[in-house]
């Protein structure tokens, strides 16, 4: 498969952080030219970690891809192993202490991105790695704004292990969103966008849900998906519970709220601007 590099990255060098985050765990030297940056938002992943690096750098060049962690202070010593790895493969780590949330971390980690397109899949092993080059290929299509690993469409699927109840939750969260977007796996935690396509300061997500965030923000309408093989994680346990539910149906009522009256004001407020010459 032939890639084409992204342009120069020599602007986007990591920041060093302030506040009560730690910077990001650079690499001696990190290429100017990336093609993709893939975010991976962990808790507590440790077990799953180097299994995640193995499979996705067998995968991908890794002269054009870099792996991102997005570490929320996980007591199992995950950051720890990231920087291990980082000795290995082209491997970025940053450990927020002042925050928390799968959704904050994944936009934290595409702030940070170097790559031309950004790759956003979970620790768990549930996502396959070997499925990124896919996604990359599929991206390269200059009318898709965004491209999902889906476990719903034709040639997809669900492992057969995953529980029922999880099953139920997903198909009823599905149900719940499908006035939002006509995808069919707006679930999905494995998905790849354009970083210069991104506008993330107009997101407000709340829980886990991004890739339904940034759908609807965006307005985007051309998004791909292809299949993969979903798995139950390998290692560790899950992060929903009732809380990360509730907060789902939070995030729904800010999504139609936005949808109904929010963003019709912001299109009519544009609208009303005088133009410049």
């Amino acid at each position: 498969m032939a890639w084409r590099p992204a342009g120069s990255r020599t602007d986007r060098l990591p920041a060093t952080d302030t506040g009560m985050d730690t910077p990001p765990s650079n690499r001696s030297s990190t290429p100017p030219e990336l093609l993709a940056t893939v975010v991976v938002p962990t808790y507590n992943e440790r077990e799953n970690l180097r299994a995640l690096a193995e499979r996705l750098f067998a995968a991908v060049d890794r002269e054009q891809v870099e792996l991102l962690i997005v570490d929320d202070d996980s007591p199992d010593g995950t950051a720890a192993l990231a920087a291990e790895l980082a000795e290995r493969y082209p491997v970025r780590c940053i450990v927020r202490r002042g925050e928390r949330g799968l959704a904050t971390a994944v936009i934290r980690g595409l702030r940070e991105a170097l790559g031309e397109f950004c790759v956003v899949m979970d620790a768990d092993l549930s996502h396959p790695p070997e499925a990124v080059p896919l996604l990359l290929d599929t991206i390269r299509d200059p009318e898709v704004d965004m491209v999902i690993g889906s476990r719903f469409v034709a040639g997809g699927r669900v492992d057969s292990d995953w529980p029922l109840h999880r099953r139920l939750n997903s198909w009823f969260a599905r149900l719940l969103a499908r006035p939002l977007t006509p995808v069919r796996d707006m679930m999905a935690g494995f998905f790849c966008v354009r970083r210069a396509q991104l506008d993330l300061d107009r997101l407000r997500p709340v829980g886990y849900k991004i890739a339904l965030e940034l759908i609807v923000r965006h307005r985007w309408k051309n998004v791909r998906e292809v299949p993969i093989a979903f798995a139950d994680r390998v290692a560790g346990h899950t992060k929903l519970n009732m809380g990360e539910q509730l907060r789902y149906l939070r995030h729904l009522a800010r999504l139609y709220g936005w949808v109904l009256f929010g963003a019709n004001r912001a299109r009519d407020v544009s609208a009303s601007r005088p133009r410049r010459p």
